[in-house]
């Protein structure tokens, strides 16, 4: 009568063993995901931003209209702007009021898109918060 110790080493031996199934099946349904959300990011539209639908607000006095045109140059209402630092400074001025004014930029279709970021970068160095895009409600299709 002999005591076997082999069956309690195999035990161990099974138990030691890391189940993988939860892990596989974590890492499929993360797969499955990932390829149903991949083709709808990579998904773009050509619009003309400019020409969108978008919420009417009542235009305050103190309302700063900044206008690119499709050239690219700067207006301060209807002043064209010499130079980037020039619309710098003026932004640094409005930029201490209480209450700040907001800054609405007119950019023409037709203008790069440097052209408009130039814009924005100076507003954002100025200290600007309150920053508008005007835009023309898309024309009405069958009226």
């Amino acid at each position: 009568m002999a005591i076997s110790y082999q069956d309690a080493f195999d035990e161990d031996a099974d138990l030691s063993e890391i189940n993988t199934t939860p892990l596989v099946d974590v890492m499929l349904v993360l797969l499955i995901i990932f390829l149903i959300t991949i083709p709808v990011i990579n998904t773009s539209v050509a619009v003309r931003l400019p020409r969108e639908v978008n919420q009417l607000r009542q235009t305050q006095p103190e309302t700063v209209l900044i206008s690119v045109d499709a050239a690219g140059a700067s207006y301060w209402f209807d002043a064209r702007l010499a130079d980037p630092q020039s619309l710098r400074d003026r932004l640094q001025q409005i930029a201490g009021r209480t209450p700040q004014p907001e800054v609405h930029i007119r950019g023409d279709a037709r203008a790069d898109y440097q052209a408009v970021a130039r814009v924005l970068y100076a507003c954002q160095q100025a200290g600007i918060t309150r920053i508008g895009f005007v835009t023309e409600p898309p024309a009405q299709h069958g009226h």
